[in-house]
C-alpha cells in the first residue's frame, strides 16, 4: 500500500460535475475497495480518491519534484487536474502551489510559472497576446500589478503584505448587532476585518450595520456577504441577512 485513505475526510459524490466517476477499486490503495465508494478516474486511467491523490502529490512536493506523475505508469498529471480530482482546499491550494512556482492568472485563470523567484512582477503572454499589450500581475496578491518592478516584496496595490494576510486570517469574528437572521433574532456573526472587494484595502468592522463604505476606493459593499451593496440588497435589506450567506474568511487581499 503506497498511501492509507483517510475516513471522514474528502470523499466524491454524485455531485461532483467534469469528473469521471467509478466504483473500481483504488489502484494506489489496496485496502480502499469498497464497491459503494466512488473514485475518479485519473488522465493516465488510474482510480484514486480525493485524499490519496492529496497524500500521493504532497509526498512528490516534499521530495523536491515540481510536476505530479502518477507513481504507478510514470504519465504526468497536471496540476489542474490535481486541484479538481483531489478536491485541494484554499490552504492546500496556496501550499501546493508555492512549492510548484505556479499561480493562475488574474486575467485569464491560466496557470503560470514564475521563472524569477527575486520577481513578483510577471507576465501572463496569454492575456499579452489576446489584448496586444503587457500584461503583468503580482505573484502574491494575483492583480494587476502597479508600481515599479522587479520588486521581491509588493508590488503597490493596496493590501499586498503578508502582515495583511495574517490579519484576514486570524482576526476575531464579531456580532452584527443590527443584522439579524430572516424570520429570527438571531444576529448575523462574520469576521472582524474584511479586504475590499474593489481594491483589496483592508477595513475593520466593529459592530452594526453590513453595508461598508470602502475608505480607498469609494464603492460600498456588504461586510457580510463581500458582494457589492447594489447587488446585496437586491434580495435582502440592510437589517436582514444575506441571501448568499456569510462568505469565507479571506486568505488574501483580494478576493
Amino acid at each position: 500500500t503506497l498511501f492509507k485513505m483517510s475516513k471522514d475526510m474528502k470523499k466524491f459524490t454524485p455531485f461532483d460535475k467534469g469528473i469521471k466517476l467509478v466504483s473500481r477499486p483504488n489502484d494506489l490503495d489496496e485496502y480502499d475497495d469498497d464497491p459503494g465508494v466512488l473514485r475518479a478516474q485519473l488522465s493516465c486511467g488510474h482510480v484514486i480518491d480525493p485524499e490519496t491523490l492529496t497524500d500521493c502529490c504532497r509526498a512528490q512536493l516534499n521530495d523536491g519534484q515540481t510536476e505530479f506523475r502518477c507513481p504507478l505508469c510514470k504519465r504526468k498529471w497536471p496540476y489542474d487536474e490535481v486541484r479538481k480530482l483531489a478536491k485541494l482546499t484554499i490552504d492546500e491550494q496556496l501550499s501546493f502551489e508555492e512549492k510548484l512556482g505556479t499561480n493562475t492568472c488574474p486575467g485569464c485563470g491560466t496557470f503560470i510559472e514564475r521563472s524569477d523567484e527575486s520577481n513578483l512582477c510577471v507576465e501572463c503572454s496569454v492575456c499579452t497576446a489576446k489584448t496586444g499589450r503587457i500584461f503583468e500581475f503580482c505573484w502574491k496578491c494575483e492583480r494587476v500589478w502597479k508600481g515599479p518592478r522587479p520588486r521581491a516584496d509588493q508590488c503597490g496595490n493596496v493590501g499586498c503584505r503578508s502582515a495583511d494576510q495574517e490579519l484576514l486570517s486570524d482576526c476575531p469574528m464579531i456580532t452584527l448587532s443590527s443584522v439579524v437572521y430572516k424570520g429570527t433574532n438571531v444576529h448575523v456573526q462574520c469576521p472582524a476585518i474584511r479586504a475590499c472587494p474593489f481594491c483589496g484595502v483592508l477595513i475593520e468592522h466593529n459592530t452594526g450595520c453590513k453595508i461598508m463604505s470602502c475608505r480607498e476606493c469609494k464603492k460600498q459593499f456588504c461586510f457580510a456577504c463581500l458582494k457589492s451593496a447594489r447587488e446585496c440588497l437586491q434580495t435582502s435589506t440592510h437589517f436582514i441577512s444575506c441571501s448568499a450567506g456569510v462568505a469565507q474568511r479571506q486568505t488574501n487581499s483580494v478576493l
